[in-house]
């Protein structure tokens, strides 16, 4: 049974993707695996988002689980490496699947995973957005399974007598779905795509106005580490560049209404050259642009 066992393990990690996973230390109890700041590929396979763990003392809280069944399989086993122990709950903080493809490994850990009520609205894709990026190999077992236990407004509970307080945006800033983890005992909060860095943020499910809003209440939290989805920079200063990023596009985009420019015209003319240089700038840009005039045309009316 065990030479069984032990062929069934080698012929998998032939057929799978090698993520070449390698945690990287944040505080004292907190370990994240830090994505590529790149669009999702066939090379990268989805490896272009944050997934985290923290040492609660006896067990694991993951926050995000990872764009493929693969990644966590692999994610896991390396945190093991560090120190062997189970997995209390997952968080996903918001519905895009970049952060929760994972969750179908964990489900078959018998793991509760935490989620926004949002997830309750969502249907299962046909082929999801992950799916039409990344390779077979590495998106083999890969199911969705969205969360069983859900959050309105807030929930706080504990693990290994730690408290956890989960709470909902509960307005569309990236998503309709954002969640903020926040545990007080190691000034940490894992805020999701609320915060990118390394890359520039996408606007394209989201709304300028109350994004900028929750970065607002995020800075007054004066959390020591302030962990994004997407960006290796977790101190107090981390959601700096998504902020001061979206103010300026903010600000063009309203001076462009206010000349009477049509959304066409925003799009083609309004240039922000110190984030030229930032990666997928050339990506986002414009699509940027044309999701805040929109919303901000709105909000004039």
């Amino acid at each position: 049974m065990r030479f069984l066992l032990v062929c069934i393990i080698f012929f998998h990690s032939l057929h799978a993707f090698d993520y070449k996973l390698k945690p990287e230390k944040v505080n004292a109890t907190t370990y994240c695996f830090f994505g590529s700041p790149e669009e999702i590929n066939k090379h990268n396979n989805g490896n272009m988002v944050n997934s985290c763990f923290v040492d609660m003392g006896k067990s694991y809280l993951v926050v995000d689980s990872g764009p493929t069944y693969e990644y966590a399989v692999q994610a896991y086993s390396k945190i093991k490496e560090i120190k062997n122990l189970p997995i209390s709950y997952v968080i996903n903080t918001h519905v895009h699947d970049d952060h929760w493809l994972g969750n179908g490994y964990y489900k078959e850990l018998g793991i509760n995973i935490i989620g926004s009520v949002k997830f309750q609205d969502e249907t299962k894709a046909e082929v999801t957005r992950m799916q039409r990026n990344v390779s077979k190999d590495a998106y083999t077992k890969t199911t969705q399974v969205f969360p069983n236990i859900f959050v309105d407004k807030e929930k706080t509970f504990t693990i290994d007598g730690k408290k956890i307080v989960i709470t909902s945006v509960n307005k569309k800033a990236h998503t309709s779905s954002d969640l903020l983890v926040y545990i007080p005992d190691i000034s940490t909060i894992f805020v999701g795509d609320i915060i990118f860095n390394d890359r520039l943020p996408s606007l394209r499910d989201g709304n300028i106005l109350e994004w900028i809003k929750e970065l607002d209440k995020i800075k007054a939290m004066k959390a020591k580490y302030v962990i994004g989805g997407h960006g290796t920079k977790t101190d107090a200063t981390s959601f700096e560049f998504t902020y001061n990023y979206l103010v300026e596009l903010r600000d063009k985009v309203a001076k462009a209404i206010e000349d009477g420019k049509d959304i066409e015209d925003a799009v083609s003319n309004i240039k922000m050259p110190s984030y030229e240089n930032v990666h997928m700038y050339d990506t986002l840009q414009k699509q940027n642009i044309d999701t805040a005039y929109r919303t901000m045309e709105w909000s004039n009316d």
